[in-house]
């Protein structure tokens, strides 16, 4: 069972946890990993490019010269497809590119990337991280990066904090490497962009509480 030191945002310790086997050391399965980015990343998908049918140009209707006698190719319609400004052919309408995923892949892919950072020594658990200063002051949430050893901007760093901290989400807003999410909002494709995970204690009993893994389950 991985043990991790517990610190304060000073950087100073003050105990230790113990991480749920299940949970941060876990098999990681890179390809699952790979999987469940590409079905966060389709879902994010706006699908919005839009081109316009034969029924959508604008444009008079009117037979563009007689049928017969010009000794030109017979025309319908201006807006057929190969005039100038005229309808697209097959093009692409709005829609969504969202598709299913199975619950228990989401969740076995969302261990192996919590194993992954925790067999990279690049998780730091802290008791709490109320910060002082101004009400959202980006630089105290800085500070506190820098004293845990995760200094900015060369770090990219997620923070996961169990507690409504307004605080601390709108200092940590203003950081460009770092993002601050519940635990209900904790994903694959954001611990994988960011290196360094700083949970708190709260943070880290209601993920276990979520993924752990019962004997004979899954």
């Amino acid at each position: 069972m991985p043990k991790l030191d517990v610190k304060n945002i000073t950087g100073k310790n003050v105990g230790s946890i113990d991480l749920d086997d299940t949970v941060f050391g876990a098999e990681i399965h890179e390809h699952l990993l790979w999987e469940v980015v590409k079905w966060q990343l389709a879902k994010r998908r706006s699908g919005n490019a839009s081109t316009k049918r034969l029924g959508e140009v604008r444009g008079s209707s009117k037979k563009v010269w007689k049928q017969k006698g010009t000794g030109q190719a017979r025309q319908g319609s201006r807006q057929a497809p190969h005039w100038v400004g005229g309808a697209s052919v097959f093009g692409p309408k709005p829609r969504s590119y969202e598709y299913q995923m199975p619950r228990k892949a989401k969740k076995a892919a969302l261990r192996a990337a919590l194993s992954l950072r925790a067999q990279e020594q690049k998780i730091i658990v802290v008791d709490g991280f109320s910060i002082g200063g101004p009400k959202g002051s980006t630089k105290s949430v800085a500070s506190a990066l820098a004293a845990l050893g995760v200094a900015q901007p060369t770090n990219k760093v997620l923070i996961v904090d169990a507690k409504d901290n307004g605080n601390l989400v709108s200092g940590a807003r203003n950081l460009r490497s770092s993002q601050c999410i519940a635990p209900e909002g904790v994903n694959v494709y954001d611990i994988l962009r960011h290196q360094t995970l700083v949970l708190t204690q709260a943070a880290v009993a209601s993920i276990i509480a979520a993924l752990k893994l019962e004997a004979g389950a899954e």
